[in-house]
């Protein structure tokens, strides 16, 4: 294994990647590189294979997305890349970013295969070939298994979140995939962890890697970091609760270390009267997409989560993230709270730690290279009450499959007698279904203009759905 020199390029124009491509990052405002993209591009573009560790909004999908567009060829209409990743939610957004990315490049086609999905129209797209695949290790299995999917010609393949996915059990599916891929290929793993299980696997599939890291740890001065003591674990609901309250912010992220604790926690603080949703595993594919929805455009304003969960969580700004248990790896804690604080932002790490999870806290001590001190639970604030989201959610039955686009629903919304276009918010439109975030405060006039009107010439069945 190497690892690479410190005198890291500093712009994307001092890079050897195709105009086009350099273009392209202009016109998007990218103009200085990412410490983790300074480190691992100038590997990943001569075609070296990559191991990089990095925290969440690091910037490794734009560093892989580049190495892969570079080489491509769009006139061989053959898979020349797959990306793996453990959730359908960070695949569909890693394929976003690879369109950003790739739209100066015409004709290429860039294809998401993931579970949780209908299998036929899968089936119909893999038919009309693509360049890029993006998906989840499961179904891209499914598709190999059942001889949809060719990887004869693959030159690049990208593990992206990889602890994760070993996390998830998908050593063995993996196994499967790489016996489907050409020996001569580049890697390019990424990793927020680096456990014993990652540096096994990428013993077997990667070959003389670039190892590339960039600092774990988060500062002070971007990261606001309290621990909190809790006597045991019928304490932590209550003590949820008066974080919740004292610090008071629009929205945060709750992390479980079971599906078990996340259900509970939510339902606690439901009942409470805080708009919390619970996101986990055992959840359907729509449930989760739902529920997802509503916590980025603003419905609701406290999502309860197991880490694999919130894996591919698409939030440009979450101003806090609380640990309910501390996590039995420290390197996911750091993970955790790599969530807030991003793109410049200012960030709150609250965590709760009960006498029986010291010695997890002394691991964390170590990693961190810092003394961690344990305070005691603020007070509830007087006469504290948890205030409402601003936003509702309208739930539309029809998306991209029947051509729904965000311009038609804009327009059903402000026509004649209909709101104003600055009170609607975040639409997100998925394959049978779209959600589109309103002020609360006109919600019922929003429905009803969708209700009595058409989109596109057609009616579609549309309710409001929330916490």
């Amino acid at each position: 294994m190497t690892t690479p020199d410190n005198d890291h390029p500093r712009d994307f124009q001092s890079l050897p990647l195709q105009q086009s491509l350099l273009k392209n990052l202009e016109d998007l405002g990218f103009a200085r590189l990412t410490e983790i993209q300074a480190a691992a591009l100038p590997a990943i573009v001569v075609g070296k294979d990559v191991i990089g560790q990095a925290k969440t909004g690091s910037g490794k999908t734009v560093a892989f997305g580049l190495g892969v567009l570079h080489k491509l060829q769009v006139d061989r209409f053959r898979v020349q890349a797959l990306v793996l990743c453990p959730t359908r939610e960070l695949a569909d957004q890693v394929a976003r970013e690879l369109r950003k990315l790739a739209r100066t490049i015409h004709n290429i086609k860039i294809l998401t295969l993931c579970g949780g999905m209908p299998f036929g129209p899968q089936i119909g797209s893999l038919k009309h070939g693509a360049h890029i695949v993006v998906g989840t290790p499961g179904r891209i299995e499914d598709h190999l298994r059942k001889g949809n999917l060719d990887l004869s010609e693959v030159q690049t393949l990208v593990l992206d979140e990889a602890d994760r996915m070993l996390d998830m059990g998908f050593q063995a599916v993996l196994d499967q995939i790489l016996a489907e891929l050409p020996q001569q290929r580049q890697t390019l793993l990424f990793s927020a962890t680096y456990p014993k299980t990652i540096d096994a696997l990428a013993a077997r599939v990667l070959r003389d890697p670039v190892k590339v890291e960039v600092a774990s740890a988060h500062t002070q001065s971007t990261i606001e970091q309290n621990y909190y003591q809790v006597e045991n674990n019928e304490q932590r609901p209550a003590a949820l609760y008066q974080l919740l309250a004292s610090y008071n912010v629009s929205s945060a992220v709750v992390f479980c270390n079971t599906k078990k604790e996340t259900d509970e926690a939510a339902q606690t603080l439901k009942s409470a009267g805080f708009a919390a949703l619970a996101l986990h595993g055992d959840m359907e594919q729509k449930d989760r997409d739902r529920t997802l929805a509503l916590f980025a455009n603003g419905s609701a304003t406290i999502l309860v989560a197991t880490d694999v969960a919130a894996r591919g969580l698409d939030i440009e700004e979450l101003p806090m993230v609380v640990n309910y248990h501390l996590s039995r790896d420290p390197e996911v804690h750091v993970h955790r709270i790599g969530r807030t604080g991003r793109a410049g932002q200012k960030g709150v790490a609250l965590t709760l730690v009960s006498k029986k999870e010291t010695y997890k806290l002394e691991r964390l001590e170590e990693l961190m290279q810092q003394s961690l001190t344990l305070q005691e639970i603020p007070p509830l604030p007087r006469g504290f009450a948890p205030s409402r989201p601003v936003m509702s959610t309208l739930q539309i039955d029809g998306g991209k499959k029947q051509k729904v686009r965000a311009g038609d629903i804009v327009g059903a919304l402000t026509g004649d007698g209909g709101i104003d276009g600055t009170q609607i918010g975040k639409i997100q439109i998925f394959d049978f279904s779209t959600f589109v975030a309103v002020e609360r405060v006109v919600a019922k006039k929003a429905l009803g203009k969708l209700i009595d009107g058409k989109i596109k010439g057609r009616k579609f069945r549309a309710r409001i759905v929330g916490v």
